[in-house]
């Protein structure tokens, strides 16, 4: 049996998955606590003896993609907030970035002061169209050179000036990345090469600059963030289903919300979007998040009139204990059914905002109306009885007080398995295993 080995190093869990890669199938799983506090490598072996136990699999690959430590944290310096660092922002989401700060126009002492505050770990530099403004881009990038940034940069602008300025940031010390233009026409986004330069930054640099381990084997382990994989594995999905397809994974810090909808007479007319249409998108809500976050969704939830009377209140007290004690794990039945309540109020925010642009910048949201698929994931969900999890995707199915266009005909799954991730790894090297796993697991 010729075997793959996908792992997930996660913020609180590595999660790990044995792929038969004849059949496309799982044939192993296992987990164990990110060991962050001492070196991840611990905590990712121990998962890989988990799932390994008992195969008799020796030297099979591992394909590994990591969260932890916080993830992949970019801020996006453009031209102007709705086109170039609208268009960057996007970018940076479906590469599995988390955007910690957007900067547009010229920057000046405040602003270079503002964007070391917000901690990067990428700067992703963007500005212009192809042939149009290369003044924007050039004085941003004169000023992080003066100013001895050491960040890397991801340089996606105006290709007219796109090379002089990548000589000129690597000339100060700057360790600099020069990509294809993010938006080289209104309305045009192209984010493959800004995409695929982000990644290799978070590889060469982000990985073994976060300290997560010792020596350099988990830098050389790891290929992609989490989120990066996971949007890998939702194309591939959305590839083999031939049609729109919505993913929501609700996690202990964040909600992220992924479609991938099919190019149609939507990207063009009055209504096009400047900073251009990216089909295959993520959406990262901050404040939604069934630990960490869980005062944020009550907030959220009552922003948005989903709160029953009376129920903030009740919930205050269990989402203080969840923010407090990220680890927590219900013991009874009526625990286990706030942590349901918790991730329903997460996931139908989440995918309201995703759905009506709200609170992200976005002029007009995302059009799931032809969604066929609505697969549910993180470990709230995984780890729930089905009937609660299948309420959970119910309820984001049956809102009708969002204020956007439900899906018509969607048929929600929850990736109970936990195959996403190990399907995005796994795209490039093996295809057909990737997209056979998928829909073995989920679109059955």
């Amino acid at each position: 049996m010729s075997v793959a080995v996908c792992v997930d190093v996660g913020s609180t869990y590595t999660k790990a998955a044995v792929v038969d890669l004849e059949a496309g199938r799982l044939v192993g799983a296992g987990s164990a606590p990110t060991t962050v506090g001492s070196d991840v490598l611990r905590g990712l072996d121990a998962a890989v003896a988990a799932a390994t136990a008992g195969l008799g699999v020796r030297g099979a690959p591992w394909y590994v993609c990591s969260s932890a430590g916080g993830g992949l944290r970019l801020a996006v310096v453009g031209y102007e907030p709705l086109v170039t660092a609208q268009a960057g922002r996007r970018v940076g989401l479906s590469a599995g970035a988390n955007v910690v700060h957007v900067a547009a126009g010229r920057l000046g002492g405040a602003q270079v002061a503002a964007l070391r505050a917000a901690r990067p770990d990428v700067v992703l530099l963007v500005g212009g169209t192809d042939g149009g403004d290369g003044e924007t881009v050039t004085h941003n990038a004169t000023r992080l050179a003066r100013a001895r940034w050491r960040v890397p940069v991801v340089l996606a602008g105006n290709v007219d000036v796109r090379d002089e300025l990548g000589a000129l940031l690597a000339g100060a010390g700057v360790p600099v990345t020069v990509a294809e233009n993010v938006l080289p026409r209104i309305g045009v986004l192209a984010p493959a090469s800004a995409r695929a330069a982000i990644r290799e930054v978070f590889l060469r640099h982000v990985i073994g600059g976060k300290r997560l381990s010792r020596g350099p084997r988990f830098g050389r382990l790891v290929r992609a963030a989490t989120p990066d994989a996971v949007l890998g594995g939702v194309e591939v999905l959305a590839d083999a289903l031939g049609g729109d397809l919505a993913v929501v994974d609700v996690g202990g810090a964040t909600t992220d919300v992924y479609s991938v909808l099919t190019p149609d007479e939507r990207a063009g007319g009055p209504g096009r979007e400047v900073a251009g249409s990216l089909w295959r998108a993520r959406t990262v809500e901050g404040d939604l998040g069934v630990r960490w976050s869980a005062p944020g969704v009550l907030r959220a939830a009552a922003e948005e009139r989903l709160l029953a009377p009376g129920e903030e209140a009740r919930l205050a007290a269990a989402a203080a204990v969840r923010a407090a004690e990220p680890g927590f794990l219900p013991s009874d039945e009526a625990g286990r059914a706030v942590d349901a309540r918790f991730a329903a109020l997460a996931a139908t925010v989440a995918l309201r905002r995703h759905a009506r642009g709200a609170g992200t910048g976005e002029r007009a949201g995302r059009d799931l109306r032809d969604v066929r698929l609505l697969v549910g994931s993180g470990g709230v969900l995984r780890h729930a009885a089905a009937v609660d999890a299948a309420g959970v995707l119910g309820g984001v199915l049956a809102d009708h007080g969002g204020g956007w266009p439900l899906p018509r005909a969607a048929r929600p799954v929850v990736d109970v398995d936990y195959v996403l991730a190990a399907g995005g790894l796994l795209a490039g090297e093996h295809p057909v295993a990737a997209r056979a796993l998928l829909r073995h697991h989920l679109d059955r």
